[in-house]
């Protein structure tokens, strides 16, 4: 990202400075520069820069002079699109600069999409018409109110310096301490996500874990966020003002957490959002409130068919965090219990796709044990860094690196014929109406329904998978949409992400067997040129109707010729997964069988063999000459002897 080196440490503000022409642009950039009015200002500026000691935070600020002309409006454009902050000017003597900025310029910001905070600064304050003064909080509020995207506005002048260095602070400091993901400015509440994480922070400095931080706890937490210890007055002072604002905001025991989320907001109110931002990211947050990926210790799959899954220690502690907020014992969690456990996490994250209803729930919608290791094993297999993010939040105190861990390769599973995984990822292909949709809902308990609906978009579903004598296994189940099969292929390493691929048809209908046979044979071969070659399973699915004749026969005689087991057949109400769900598993621990090939793909295994026996022979050839040759030196030299 421009502007930064170490994760969330920037090393330089890019301002960039637009408005009407004639709107003191160039005047007010130089007169920041060199702290007095210039005789003479070129039309344009070239970027100007103030150095790290310039203000208080310590980073130095490149300031971008632009043109208004339309000549120049391209590069007016990319200059905007780079800018971290953007300085809008007008004229104070010229008041139909001022309405510009709301019939102009802030809707062409929002048109080009720009993200950046803005600053709206009045240029030439000495020259305003005394006998015309303006209040500028009553001009500005309406305008602040529909562009929200301003952070602050400013008069100055650049020929008497009035409040010149103050325009560039306010614009560095929008950046490195910006208002919006803390403060929504239109209901003056903490934004929240911020609530969350400064909840986080809370309870990690309360230590004795009573609700409230004592004088000692509130003392380490300063010193821990700003290096320096209160005095004994500033803590009385601290909950006096709490105590006088709000009520329980201070108990017996100490600041309530009600009382720490007012002492921030009132921080914000008061312009000092460097003070809550200095405390957001000593405890690990970024500019969006997440924690930062520099203290995720993420594990890196160095292959594309490796994949991550969490460590028996993590399951562990998630188990304990099932019970502990279990407060029915009912060994479910309602949607309450639930989100007091993401409480301090930005959001609850299982409420947004492709999380939200892909594991097993209770007739009543609550989260089963199973359903909730199921949807972080899904979580971590995806998105890691966002599953360790969220097991910090709710509290895993071990060694983060030993929350999660990388699989072996897939390849080297296929040679040593076995397998280490608990967590299996399968790909659900067949054409529409064969029943995909049928068979994830199943593998989550969910009743069967005869209606249809199409699945436009990549579907996941993920369960425990129990069986005697063995350990618990996971599997995740991604539903291919036929129309998407295509663009999957495309890409040389789609496979090797799949543990076991499952091929769906209606065994009623001839079309749906012969799409699905098309499909299957896509897939093998996609397997065979790229070398992650999967196990395939074919399911013959509303087994229960009336089959098109030479079903069973023509499904029987292809996964012979491709050297795979049986099609499996399943009834239309899918009553018997289970067994599919057995299969499955006991395809995926078994890497090494079940592998399609091809006419092609034998072939080609049938020339390596043929290259390979070649190159053995010419091998073994040129030994016996070697050793021929030696003998008859050897045999020589006696002789002459």
């Amino acid at each position: 990202m421009p502007g930064r080196s170490a994760p969330g440490v920037r090393t330089g503000v890019r301002v960039v400075v637009a408005g009407d022409r004639g709107t003191g642009k160039s005047s007010l950039i130089s007169a920041a520069a060199s702290d007095s009015f210039p005789d003479y200002v070129q039309a344009v500026l070239p970027p100007t820069r103030l150095p790290s000691d310039f203000y208080p935070d310590g980073v130095p600020v490149t300031i971008v002079d632009t043109s208004s002309s339309m000549e120049s409006r391209v590069k007016l454009i990319d200059e905007l699109k780079r800018a971290d902050a953007v300085v809008l000017t007008y004229a104070c003597d010229q008041p139909t600069t001022l309405s510009r900025l709301s019939t102009f310029w802030l809707p062409e910001l929002r048109k080009l999409e720009i993200k950046a905070p803005v600053i709206v600064v009045g240029c030439k304050l000495d020259l305003r018409d005394e006998r015309q003064p303006m209040n500028l909080e009553q001009v500005m509020a309406p305008i602040m109110q529909q562009f929200r995207e301003i952070e602050t506005c400013i008069e100055c002048s650049s020929a008497t310096l009035i409040q010149v260095p103050d325009v560039f602070y306010y614009a560095q400091k929008a950046v490195l301490h910006p208002t919006a993901p803390l403060f929504d400015q239109e209901k003056q509440t903490l934004k929240p996500r911020c609530i969350r994480a400064l909840k986080r922070i809370f309870m990690l400095c309360d230590q004795d874990m009573d609700g409230a931080l004592s004088d000692a706890e509130l003392n380490e937490f300063q010193v821990k966020c700003f290096n320096a210890p209160l005095q004994p007055a500033e803590i009385v002072g601290v909950k006096r003002v709490v105590q006088e604002r709000i009520r329980g905001g201070v108990s017996d025991l100490g600041l309530t957490l009600e009382g720490f989320l007012f002492l921030h907001a009132l921080f914000i109110e008061k312009g000092r959002l460097e003070t809550t931002w200095a405390v957001l990211r000593k405890f690990g947050y970024n500019d969006e409130l997440k924690l930062r990926d520099d203290i995720l210790p993420v594990p890196t799959k160095h292959a594309p068919d490796q994949s991550v899954e969490m460590t028996n220690e993590a399951i562990d502690f998630l188990r304990g965090i099932f019970r502990l907020y279990d407060s029915d014992s009912d060994g479910s969690l309602q949607p309450s219990e639930f989100d007091d456990m993401f409480v301090t996490a930005p959001e609850s994250p299982w409420t947004v796709e492709p999380y939200v209803d892909a594991a097993e729930r209770t007739p009543q919608g609550n989260l089963t044990l199973n359903g909730f290791l199921s949807e972080w094993a899904l979580m971590t297999s995806l998105e890691p860094a966002l599953s360790l993010a969220n097991l910090i939040c709710i509290g895993y105190g071990g060694d983060p690196t030993s929350a999660l861990r990388v699989t072996r390769r897939r390849s080297v599973d296929r040679k040593k014929k076995q397998t280490e995984k608990n967590v299996f990822h399968c790909f659900v292909f067949g054409p529409k109406k064969s029943g995909k949709s049928s068979l994830l809902n199943s593998v989550i308990g969910r009743s069967f329904s005869s209606n249809y609906t199409p699945t436009n978009d990549v579907c996941y579903v993920a369960n425990v998978v129990e069986q005697i004598g063995v350990s618990q296994k996971t599997l995740i189940l991604q539903e291919i949409p036929e129309d998407g099969v295509k663009q999957l292929l495309s890409n040389k390493e789609c496979l090797a992400a799949c543990d076991v691929a499952v091929f769906l048809y209606d065994s009623s209908d001839e079309y749906s067997w012969k799409r699905s046979r098309e499909l299957l044979l896509d897939v093998a071969r996609r397997g065979e040129d790229s070398g992650y070659g999967v196990p395939c399973l074919l399911v013959a699915a509303k087994d229960d109707l009336d089959p098109f004749p030479m079903s069973l026969q023509n499904s029987t005689r292809v996964t012979q010729q491709l050297g795979m087991e049986a099609p499996i057949p399943v009834g239309v109400k899918l009553r018997d997964s289970k067994n599919v769900l057995s299969r499955i598993l006991s395809a995926a621990e078994h890497p090494h069988l079940s592998i399609p090939e091809t006419e092609k793909g034998k072939k080609r295994k049938r020339y390596r063999r043929l290259v390979n026996s070649s190159l053995m022979f010419v091998s073994v050839g040129a030994a016996v000459a070697v050793v021929g040759l030696a003998a008859y030196r050897a045999y020589s030299a006696r002789k002459n002897t």
